[in-house]
């Protein structure tokens, strides 16, 4: 395994491709990120908040957004991953298909930098999650699929056309089943569940109820931000910091590397922090570098500390424009395992 040609706590700012071609292979050991949705929107920050100006477009569009090199590298290399897209493209839209093309190219990338013991969390809704599950099988292969995760929440608007849409997915991948790192976490069930198996369950109290302690499930009952939260920076996407602790802590250790090649305003970057991980981001937001400092700072992570903890200082996080050198010795892209055809093709 190679190590990283990069200093810890470094944020790319670019497009996330070249930056992901050009780190070191089996560098990583976990990749939590919320990529674009194809939700065929746009979005923008709320005005006047920390995050006032972060916008972008989720529309996507073949002649647009597809480059040709993709296509040929995708053709000739990964004809399984061609055919993912083609499907999507005939079943869903053109667009659609050039959502998956450009996450196919990106998913190589991601699994070719991931060590042996490496996981991935992608983020995602059901817009696509369908698709991008046959695109990560395709580059991860089927038997390294470990869950489908829910995310449940309560906020949102509801419809008198359908029920109300309270979830997210989160695909979870490793690059070798066998060997991937895993911490079961324990978290509070809220209720009384009867008997359990080796005894009688334990409850306690707080101020939400009663509860017991659990093995956590694939389906997370998790807030989102209110507009109010104490976390929210206005930033169109934000995500609760504490649902990205709990992708970090399952599947990486205290001094492990984390990197967000879709970091946004920092999510899974001041998760990473607070758990004592190294971690690096990529995003093309121009306002990042301010955002992610104010953020480490509001978050008590950066600055000079009161209490005698250690916290960070300006100068110790980078933001840079320029490619990492590779230094591994490796200028090919893996190419994904091998498995079975989908009969769907």
């Amino acid at each position: 395994m190679a190590r990283p040609n990069w200093k810890n706590r470094t944020f790319f700012l670019g497009d996330n491709l070249g930056f992901l071609e050009a780190m070191n292979s089996e560098s990583v050991d976990l990749i939590a990120t919320d990529p674009p949705f194809n939700k065929g929107r746009d979005f923008r920050a709320t005005p006047d908040s920390l995050a006032a100006g972060a916008k972008f477009q989720d529309r996507w569009s073949w002649e647009q957004d597809v480059h040709q090199d993709w296509v040929d590298q995708i053709t000739d290399s990964h004809p399984r991953l061609m055919r993912v897209i083609a499907a999507a493209r005939d079943s869903y839209s053109d667009g659609m298909g050039a959502f998956l093309c450009f996450m196919a190219m990106r998913l190589l990338a991601m699994r070719r930098i991931l060590k042996p013991t490496g996981s991935v969390y992608l983020h995602c809704d059901p817009t696509a999650s369908h698709y991008l599950k046959q695109l990560m099988d395709a580059v991860f292969g089927r038997r390294n699929f470990k869950n489908e995760v829910v995310w449940c929440y309560k906020s949102g608007g509801a419809s008198k056309r359908r029920f109300a849409k309270k979830h997210d997915i989160i695909l979870f991948y490793a690059k070798v089943e066998k060997l991937s790192r895993f911490n079961v976490l324990k978290i509070k069930s809220y209720g009384r569940t009867g008997g359990g198996q080796g005894g009688a369950v334990k409850y306690f109290r707080d101020g939400q109820g009663t509860y017991s302690i659990v093995s956590a499930r694939d389906w997370w009952d998790m807030s989102m931000l209110s507009t109010t939260h104490g976390e929210r920076l206005g930033y169109p996407t934000q995500k609760p910091i504490a649902l990205y602790e709990r992708m970090i802590l399952a599947s990486s250790d205290e001094g492990d590397v984390v990197l967000d090649p879709f970091a946004g305003c920092a999510t899974t970057l001041v998760a990473a922090e607070r758990l004592k991980r190294q971690w690096v981001g990529i995003d093309i937001w121009g306002n990042a570098r301010s955002v992610v400092l104010q953020r480490l700072g509001r978050e008590g992570l950066l600055g000079e500390g009161t209490t005698g903890q250690r916290r960070l200082f300006a100068n110790e996080v980078t933001f840079t424009t320029d490619l990492p050198e590779r230094t591994d010795g490796d200028r090919s892209v893996t190419p994904p395992p091998p498995s079975r055809p989908s009969r769907l093709v």
